[in-house]
């Protein structure tokens, strides 16, 4: 009797794959419409920027105050971007891109900014793609990528220009996630250096993706489901490694620099666990979001407790899922540990800086939370076809709703002023938004008065601040309220006694306050001792020493000044000086005929008609 071979039953694909594959396989929405549209949204929320300024928060370092930018691209400039340490960080490529940007538009701060906007275009493009790629659920790619392209908190990576490290990150970070998707699909050498390419230049733009081998895993898990221990593991080896130095080079960088904050680390745990719970909150209600956020130096035990319950009741849960009922929600496993595995570098239990937490933190992390809600609804519109236009009906309005956000977030970024008062509006006891707004108002002509009262605010969140002190002391000198400035002026030399410039600003308000003048004579003294060849201080003690009849000592500090910093005032006020002292008359009109070279004034030329007279008289 011949043998019958029994035929084998086709392999049937699991309940997830089939709700997954009926809600990607809808063909109302080609891919490439998908890349217009999120084009087209980024484009409608950030077209604003192109008019925007730069602002005083790095944009300075990384741009309009840095002089190899300015230089746009040379061998000098391009050597300085592979060696330089900018804002504590070393981010070559990052660097690069702000060169070139100097070489094409100059110091056009509009055109800084609509680069930031082409990177987050082409970054929430590549994420749809590696999504989409990796699932072929085109819906829920979608709409993970357009949360990322529209959503609130991302503005402040988009509209800061010194945020192009995030956007440029980005986008290496989703080419390498794309390339590896690939790689799966037919492992080979050149498709793993196409993973690796991208991922050494994400490093480069922003340390921050030092996370992505450790998203690779939980690829690995879903929805690649290609876990097989330990190859997966030993394949990413290398990309550890390189993670790994790159930890080491940022940590060391950070802490030469001085940018790791002496925090108490209950304090900083703390804060990390109630910045997780934060950011959720910010993503599902993205309202008073601002740049900077204040750093609270002590947190609620209860909110850190309930922080603490929710992050491990979640990950525990996600871990019981993942164990026992595998096909029940794999993507709660990759979405939460994708959104906390990734918030670890910056999530503050190595404090850099002094904010408390920062939207810019969440650019890549929150693409985690995406993910669970995207796939999550794609569940419920399977097991309840009937709540489909329910669902795509919410999906579009929270697009909507983001758009409409990020576009009021994204105005206030439009200069210095318009962004930190933004800050202290909706944020409580924000020193940095206080003290920067402050510092931009007194730099500006005739708005000096402005910046006394946030000095003054910053002041009392910080009191011992020796850069608030003396900028508000300088405020209130400058606006002819000498009494004021002295206690400001004396803090800073309580915390910093050898500032040359806070004696001779203390110097200065004591000689405008009525019957202090001669205090000021050993402040102006200590300040030439601390800094010889400070000509400013030679010259107005020079003219306090002839207020006081000290006519001689006045003269010597005056001749310091002309041979310090020869100009029409130290020519003049020398001249006259010397024209009341006996048998100086011709050193008198010497430096009056410089002065009068530097700057013609008939007043000055009666003077010296006036001393030659008198010195033909006396012969």
């Amino acid at each position: 009797m011949p043998k019958t071979r029994a035929k084998r039953s086709p392999v049937q694909p699991t309940p997830q794959a089939n709700r997954l594959t009926a809600l990607a396989g809808q063909p109302w929405l080609p891919e490439p419409a998908i890349w217009l549209a999120l084009i087209l949204s980024v484009f409608v929320v950030y077209a604003q920027v192109g008019h925007f300024d730069f602002i005083n928060y790095d944009d300075d370092l990384y741009v309009y105050n840095n002089v190899h930018v300015q230089a746009g691209l040379t061998a000098a400039s391009v050597k300085w971007a592979l060696t330089a340490v900018v804002s504590s960080n070393w981010m070559p490529v990052t660097l690069i891109s702000h060169i070139l940007d100097g070489q094409f538009f100059h110091m056009q701060s509009g055109m800084h900014h609509l680069v930031n906007v082409a990177f987050h275009m082409l970054a929430a493009v590549l994420l749809f793609v590696a999504l989409r790629r990796a699932t072929r659920a085109r819906a829920a790619s979608a709409f993970a990528a357009f949360v990322f392209a529209l959503h609130p908190l991302h503005v402040e990576s988009v509209a800061w220009v010194a945020e192009r490290k995030d956007v440029l990150s980005a986008c290496f970070f989703f080419l390498a996630l794309y390339a590896y998707v690939r790689y799966t699909e037919k492992p080979g050498l050149g498709r793993y250096l196409a993973v690796l390419l991208p991922f050494c230049l994400g490093l480069m733009s922003k340390p921050m993706v030092v996370t992505f081998p450790f998203v690779l895993l939980l690829f690995d898990k879903w929805p690649l489901r290609r876990v097989r221990w330990p190859k997966i593991l030993w394949e990413k080896t290398p990309m550890f490694a390189l993670s790994a130095g790159a930890c080491v080079v940022t940590y060391w960088v950070q802490r030469s620099t001085g940018a790791v904050q002496a925090i108490p680390f209950a304090t900083q745990a703390e804060n990390a666990m109630v910045s997780y719970l934060t950011y959720i909150r910010q993503m599902f209600w993205p309202t008073r979001l601002a740049m900077p956020y204040p750093y609270a130096q002590s947190v609620a035990a209860w909110q850190a407790a309930l922080a603490a319950i929710v992050v491990l009741g979640v990950s525990a849960l996600a871990i019981y899922l993942w164990r026992t009922r595998p096909d029940a929600a794999p993507y709660l496993t990759t979405g939460w540990f994708w959104y906390l595995g990734m918030l670890v570098p910056v999530i503050g239990l190595v404090q850099v800086g002094t904010q408390s937490h920062a939207d810019r933190y969440t650019y890549l992390p929150t693409i985690g939370l995406s993910v669970i809600v995207a796939w999550g609804a794609a569940d419920v519109v399977a097991k309840w076809p009937r709540v489909k236009p329910v669902v795509v009906g919410l999906a579009v309005v929270s697009c909507g709703a983001c758009m409409a956000l990020a576009s009021a977030q994204a105005a206030s970024w439009q200069n210095i002023e318009t962004l930190y008062q933004h800050a202290i509006d909706v944020t409580d006891n924000n020193w940095v938004a206080q003290y920067n707004l402050g510092q931009y108002l007194m730099d500006k002509p005739g708005r000096g008065a402005d910046a006394i009262p946030h000095f003054e605010a910053a002041l009392r969140i910080k009191p011992n601040d020796v850069k608030t002190n003396n900028n508000l002391g300088a405020c209130l000198l400058d606006h002819g309220r000498a009494a004021e400035a002295i206690p400001r002026f004396e803090a800073v030399l309580r915390a910093e006694p050898d500032i040359a410039e806070a004696h001779f600003n203390l110097a200065l308000a004591l000689s405008q306050t009525l019957g202090r003048a001669s205090d000021a004579v050993p402040q102006f003294e200590t300040a030439l001792r601390l800094k010889p060849d400070y000509a400013t201080a030679h010259h107005h003690l020079a003219i306090l020493l002839l207020r006081l009849g000290r006519n001689e000592e006045a003269i010597a500090h005056l001749e310091a000044t002309v041979r310090l910093s020869p100009d029409y005032l130290s020519e003049y006020n020398l001249g006259a000086a010397l024209s009341t002292m006996q048998g100086r008359k011709s050193d008198a009109i010497a430096h009056l005929e410089a002065a009068q070279r530097i700057r013609p004034e008939p007043n000055v030329a009666e003077a010296i008609e006036r001393l030659r007279t008198e010195r033909q008289d006396r012969r």
